[in-house]
């Protein structure tokens, strides 16, 4: 006779509850970047600055084809926003959107005896997407006519107003994104190369390299920043050409904001040389250089990349205030801080208050980057 196996039999597998759905077993190991995706798509306010950010870079890329008119092309000075109608002059709806420019009057003012100034219904401009405009030439090699949202006729249609000359501030806004954003990137580009380079190093090496060192960032960090960036400025002459001043204000602005990153990764770094893979690397032989690439500088991207993505809207607000006293860019450059020199006045303010539309674009790129900083925070770090 067969013996008989003492083993009791394997349960049945529990059947899931109804309405309950079971989540899929994963395949392999996910990567971390995979990981930190996960986790920042779980931020809404994460994500929100995530596409506000690809917003921001496509309006930048495509500033030409996306502003309705020429930044340079004068009309009536300071003429208010024109506010897309869906309407006829009698009143009808018509399903091909519209502007109506102001004309004045037969009529005259009982008070001032000036014209009365009014919509011009009798002559409306219409509006439509792909429409024929100013030429351009697409990344500086493509040459094109066409805008995203424009008027069919080639007429001017101000949905911001205008500026003291005349000039689209809608159009000028979205060709200084260009300007604003390429020294807000070029500028944290710099400091996170020599910072995180300086404190890598410094926390590495220690001892009285790290000493020195340390004295240098702290008199760096020591120095008033408002005062030199003004004293440095002054430095330029009026005569030098415009590359030549955005150049020196970029060197300025790196100059003087890389210490606070080497800080912040020398700290980490001063963690990361005391772990055991990095004492096993070095007792195995491993150069200094190996070790700093492949074993410390992975670990502190993480913390780079949020630092990143908080000093971009620090660097763009000081541009902003740096053009608003007219130290950052010089015409016929055109960028955010610039636009906000004609806003010097409370009267000006008061009497033409669309000419503050710039000061939007700067608070959507300052929200747009401290969100996705703060989703990316969460996002490296579970802790």
């Amino acid at each position: 006779m067969l013996a008989r196996d003492p083993s009791p039999p394997p349960s049945p597998t529990p059947l899931p509850a109804e309405g309950v759905t079971v989540a899929a077993p994963m395949r392999g190991n996910e990567s971390y970047i995979a990981l930190v995706w996960r986790r920042l798509k779980r931020s809404w306010t994460g994500m929100a600055g995530l596409i506000l950010v690809m917003l921001l870079l496509i309006m930048a890329i495509f500033a030409d084809f996306l502003a309705p008119m020429d930044p340079k092309a004068t009309d009536v000075a300071f003429a208010p926003p024109q506010v897309m109608s869906f309407h006829d002059k009698d009143g009808n709806f018509v399903w091909q959107p519209r502007v109506y420019a102001l004309a004045d009057s037969a009529d005259l003012d009982p008070v001032t005896f000036q014209p009365i100034v009014g919509p011009d219904y009798d002559h409306p401009r219409l509006l439509g997407f792909f429409a024929e405009g100013a030429p351009y030439r697409l990344f500086g090699l493509i040459p094109a006519d066409r805008h995203f949202f424009a008027s069919t006729d080639g007429q001017p249609v101000h949905f911001l107003g205008t500026d003291k000359f005349g000039r689209d501030v809608l159009s000028r806004a979205i060709h200084g994104s260009r300007v604003s954003l390429m020294i807000a990137l070029t500028v944290v580009f710099i400091i996170t190369l020599i910072g995180t380079t300086v404190g890598m190093v410094s926390g590495y090496f220690g001892g009285r390299f790290d000493v020195w060192m340390q004295r240098f960032v702290e008199l760096v960090l020591a120095f008033p920043q408002l005062p030199l960036y003004l004293a440095l400025t002054t430095l330029i002459p009026v005569t030098a050409p415009t590359n030549v001043f955005l150049g020196f204000v970029i060197i300025v602005m790196s100059a003087l904001g890389w210490a606070q990153m080497s800080r912040e990764v020398r700290g980490k770094t001063l963690a990361l040389a005391r772990i055991d893979y990095v004492r096993a690397a070095m007792a195995v032989g491993a150069t200094d250089r190996r070790i700093i690439l492949q074993h410390i500088f992975p670990n502190v991207m993480s913390h780079v990349i949020v630092a990143v993505t908080i000093a971009i809207p620090t660097v763009v607000l000081l541009e902003a205030f740096l053009g608003f006293l007219g130290f950052a860019v010089k015409p016929p450059l055109i960028s955010w801080g610039l636009m906000l020199q004609d806003t010097a006045t409370y009267s000006v303010i008061g009497t033409y208050p669309w000419i503050l539309s710039p000061v939007g674009f700067v608070l959507v790129t300052v929200f747009a980057f401290n969100a996705l900083g703060d989703g990316l925070r969460d996002a490296v770090d579970p802790y």
